[in-house]
């Protein structure tokens, strides 16, 4: 077994970041700038009186120790193990537990071979450490001991975040198929606590990412998503904790799966006090993935964090980390956008069009998006739908002269699209009535009028890639909204009857195909992920695309529930808030034009309003507003984000503080006063304690200290109030 260790010095910690090994011992252990994590494979334990070769097993997760401490971790936990003859000491030992033998919690990886043995027997056949460009990659390489199954287990880390990558790799090395119930990408062991409260994201259209905390007694939790992508339903993001945790202090786990298909999460806490989480692509029963002879099945990333300073830093460890690592352009501020949806509906037309770009750029807006309803026979949600060129009777000399005219403004151009998806009255359908996906004999029941395109054929997604690599070319046009409104049923594939699974996966990986290929040929274009809303946002979209459409509701109450779960996990430079009309479709109350500004100005800013029935006096506000917006803008999409108090009725509020600490921004919002009572005052965040202050709409000046310690006193009255306060550091 050949062994590389690679070790880095030079950190804000003190601690060398890189990985270590102890050969006699065989632990590896990964040091990220803040925290260590280690593994051992012994080449023997005992189960049970029985000597079982080469089980990785988990050591340590946690605050920063040494190699030495993780040698010694390792012996004292085989130490404790249970001899209890009706328990397996493995259950929540094992660091990607394998189906099979003395094992009896939920598995990792569940394999059926010739014969139909499923049992996984593995053995270490070799490990390495890498260094490339301060990122460091280990590799544990195992092989089963009877069939040609061979399993690498992969870590990255890197030197500027406390985020650990894991995935793994499956490859058939024989003649015969392999199928696979359960290839998860990792498995995350938690140390032994009395208690633990799993936090995680819930909701439904138009209520996504709500935040809901929980106990967790004995026995399995899961959520995931069986719809084919991310899903509104849940997201794929925990949290555990012990109970304890607050915004600013104690330990708090944390895991993301970079992955916009169907997926799953377990949380198995087992009877001897143990707790796991395990998690990857596909659902409960998705499988078999059939694994062919010489085929390889990497799965996506399953992240991990640890953090000793709770919620709070935790997210913006996963923040830094998605603005350093996975978000393209990062560091490019997002433009104010106008979308023409809920000013026109399918009634699109160059000259409607055209008188709102006009208001919109009156106001300050910087991007103009035409939405749904310009391309085909697309007049209404029952046709149009595949058949991506210009309608000749809405554009009779196509979309130039409103793309000129919008640059004209000063602004960029955007435009919708919903690739995915074919109305059966369109002449893609009738020309390929095949490119869906199906089953034999079976109805093809429609949802919002439409079918889902087998996108997981080469085919179709290379016709995929000609439409919009042609629409881009053809155009001068700097944003596409790309949408996707209709979840999978019918997942049949019927000229793929050998591996009819491999749909829930390839689906997924031409998706982000064709999507890399776009952005390589068209560089200054960008692009945000829809999904009726938030039904696709994770980290693996996030890495293809510049921003999210965080949720079709646009309601400002309702918005800041949306957005404080958004932010446990996505920072606000990709996310996606508009100012629409009220009362809107989904509730009937009326919130003030400026409360609902404050509440998109917590991330990209956009407006979705009709603006040809907005007053002068509404339109001036929104100008004066969306200036404030650009003052700040750079603030709030790269600053550290601290929540100072959660949405509620009463006081909530969010702040976000540049790098070097010397401006920061305030949005506080004031859902309802009772009895005539001031709200408190704001407990600030993340400044420089020796410093002083000046505040927007205050005459005096604060230090970072009194911020600190006593507070900011908003002055906001009655229902809806709202307000934005910028802090500017003073030199001297």
């Amino acid at each position: 077994m050949a062994v590389r260790t690679t070790r880095v010095g030079g950190d804000r910690t003190g601690d060398r970041v890189g990985i270590e090994y102890d050969d006699e011992a065989r632990v590896w252990l990964l040091r990220t700038p803040g925290t260590a994590y280690a593994v051992t494979c012994p080449p023997e334990v005992t189960v049970h009186r029985q000597q079982l070769p080469d089980v990785l097993l988990h050591v340590y997760w946690g605050a920063p120790v040494t190699l030495a401490d993780a040698v010694q971790i390792a012996t004292v936990q085989r130490s404790r193990w249970s001899r209890r003859g009706f328990e397996s000491p493995l259950d929540g030992a094992e660091e990607y537990p394998v189906a099979g033998g003395l094992r009896f919690a939920r598995p990792a990886l569940a394999a059926r071979f010739a014969g139909d043995a499923r049992s996984v027997e593995w053995r270490l056949t070799g490990s390495s450490a890498t260094r490339d460009a301060g990122v460091h990659e280990l590799t544990l390489e195992f092989a089963d001991a009877y069939f040609p199954l061979a399993v690498a287990v992969h870590y990255r880390i890197r030197g500027d975040s406390d985020v650990i990558e894991r995935w793994v790799t499956a490859t058939n090395t024989g003649s015969a198929a392999i199928d696979l119930d359960r290839v998860d990408s990792a498995a995350w062991t938690l140390p032994e606590w009395d208690s633990y409260r799993l936090s995680h994201l819930v909701g439904r259209w138009s209520a996504e990412t709500q935040l809901r905390r929980q106990e967790l007694t004995e026995g399995t939790f899961a959520t995931g998503s069986r719809r084919g992508i991310t899903s509104h339903h849940a997201n794929p993001w925990f949290a555990l904790d012990d109970g304890t945790a607050t915004e600013r202090s104690g330990s708090v786990y944390s895991g993301a799966l970079a992955w916009s298909g169907s997926w799953e999460f377990a949380a198995q806490r087992l009877s001897h006090g143990g707790m796991q989480v395990l998690g990857g692509l596909g659902h409960d029963g998705f499988g078999p993935y059939v694994l062919a002879a010489g085929e390889s099945l990497d799965t996506p990333v399953f992240a991990g964090l640890y953090t000793s300073d709770g919620f709070g830093a935790a997210s913006r460890g996963w923040h830094d980390y998605t603005l350093r690592q996975v978000l393209p352009n990062a560091d490019a501020d997002r433009p104010v956008l106008y979308n023409s949806w809920e000013a026109t509906g399918f009634d699109v037309d160059e000259q409607n069009q055209k008188a709102l770009a006009a208001r919109a750029a009156r106001i300050g807006c910087e991007l103009f998006v035409m939405d749904d309803g310009w391309f085909g026979a697309r007049t209404s949600a029952e046709a149009g739908l595949g058949d991506w060129h210009v309608n000749p009777d809405r554009f009779p000399n196509g979309l130039a002269p409103l793309i000129d005219e919008v640059h004209r403004l000063g602004m960029d151009f955007g435009i919708w699209v919903e690739p995915e998806m074919v109305n059966p009255d369109s002449d893609l359908y009738r020309a390929h009535p095949d490119w869906v996906y199906h089953f034999p004999e079976r109805t093809r029941h429609q949802m919002r009028n439409q079918l889902v395109l087998n996108l997981a054929r080469p085919d179709v997604a290379e016709w995929m890639f000609g439409q919009l690599d042609t629409l881009l070319s053809d155009h001068d046009i700097q944003f596409v909204k790309w949408d996707m409104n209709r979840a999978f049923t019918e997942p049949g594939w019927p000229s793929n009857a050998d591996n009819p699974a491999q749909l829930w996966t390839d689906h997924v990986h031409n998706l982000y195909a064709v999507l890399d290929r776009l952005r390589a040929a068209h560089p200054g274009v960008a692009f945000e992920s829809c999904s009726g809303g938030g039904g696709r946002v994770d980290l693996g979209i996030l890495a293809r695309t510049d921003q999210v459409w965080t949720s079709d509701n646009t309601d400002g109450p309702d918005r800041l529930i949306i957005q404080h779960g958004y932010s446990q996990l996505y920072p606000a430079r990709a996310m996606s808030c508009w100012v629409t009309d009220v009362p809107n479709f989904l509730d009937p109350r009326t919130v003030p034009l400026r409360y609902r500004f404050h509440a998109a100005m917590a991330g990209v800013l956009g407006v979705g309003g009709d603006l040809s029935e907005w007053s002068d006096a509404e339109l001036a506000e929104a100008a004066d507003l969306i200036a404030e917006y650009k003052k700040v803008r750079s603030i709030v999409q790269h600053g550290r984000l601290y929540r100072l108090r959660p949405p509620s009725e009463g006081l909530s509020a969010v702040q976000y503080v540049t790098a070097d600490r010397a401006q920061a921004v305030v949005l506080a919002y004031l859902g309802a006063q009772r009895f005539g009572q001031r709200p408190p005052v704001l407990r600030l965040d993340g400044l420089d304690p020796a410093a002083r202050y000046r505040a927007s709409g205050f005459d005096v000046e604060f230090t970072g200290a009194a911020l600190h310690a006593y507070g900011l006193p908003v002055r906001l009255n009655g229902d809806y109030d709202s307000v934005l306060v910028h802090l500017t550091r003073i030199d001297g």
